[in-house]
């Protein structure tokens, strides 16, 4: 049996390490993607980069990263980090923030207090008592309440810069349309601005150009279909806005190395399927 689609919904809390969260596949976090379901990712050790609906910058230990469903993430992982994840499902079970949120926790309690529900809902999962869903929902409550007191706390972000605010408006069309085949030129224009200045902005904000941005999303979600799903390739290559499954396989052969068909049967030989 394979894993579930990439794009199928989360029906229920979940909580998982870093590790578990990539399955040895760091790319899952590290390239550019959007997630159906919300994710708060808390470090406790190493520090890397985060780029946040647009905007690059470092974490941390003792970070707390909040990412709504639909806005675009890619969690660099350096060296020794250590951390976790909490998923959950986009379906207002939780009242949560509705942008993106990078909280630097320097207060002994604070960390404390988002450790110690970490540990009270892994509890939760692993004796797999009665009325598991609801004390799950409301730990993510107390959760939720932890992080929207320290966005409070923290007050409110510096005015965005003009580059910072087309970059953002990108994003969203990118979450939106990236599966869509569209050229930069097209989103270029739905922004009202060249190119060339959509380029020169996005490295400025993101370090990435917004050519490389809209290839990562679609180089995430090639991988993750061709290597968790058994959808014929020339539907793949369809469903992302290629012209011809041809034209995909250049694609999979320039990023990935290998041909649609050839991702797919070493990622089988690799790991047994669950």
């Amino acid at each position: 049996m394979r894993h579930p689609a990439p794009d199928a919904p989360l029906s229920q809390i979940k909580v998982l390490t870093l590790a578990q969260l990539t399955k040895g596949e760091p790319w899952l976090l590290e390239q550019l993607h959007v997630r159906n379901h919300h994710i708060l990712l808390w470090t406790t050790r190493g520090q890397g980069r985060v780029l946040l609906h647009g905007l690059r910058r470092g974490f941390g230990a003792h970070n707390a990263v909040f990412i709504p469903a639909g806005k675009l993430l890619a969690f660099e992982l350096g060296l020794q980090v250590q951390g976790q994840a909490i998923l959950i499902p986009d379906d207002g079970r939780v009242t949560l923030p509705d942008r993106t949120q990078h909280l630097r926790l320097t207060d002994g309690l604070a960390q404390a207090e988002l450790t110690g529900i970490f540990d009270a809902m892994r509890r939760e999962l692993h004796e797999d008592r009665p009325f598991l869903a609801e004390a799950m929902n409301a730990q993510a409550h107390l959760m939720s309440i932890s992080l929207r007191r320290q966005v409070q706390t923290a007050g409110p972000l510096p005015p965005a810069k003009a580059a910072e605010r087309i970059v953002r408006r990108l994003c969203d069309l990118l979450a939106r349309d990236f599966r869509s085949g569209q050229s930069m030129a097209a989103y270029a224009e739905q922004l009202d601005i060249t190119p060339t200045h959509l380029t020169r902005v996005c490295r400025q904000s993101a370090g990435l150009t917004a050519a490389d941005m809209l290839s990562q999303m679609i180089q995430h979600e090639a991988h993750s279909m061709l290597i968790h799903t058994d959808k014929p390739i020339n539907e793949i290559a369809t469903d992302l806005g290629f012209g011809s499954a041809a034209y995909f396989t250049r694609f999979s052969q320039q990023h990935f190395g290998h041909a649609p068909s050839q991702v797919r049967k070493r990622a089988q030989g690799a790991r047994p399927l669950t």
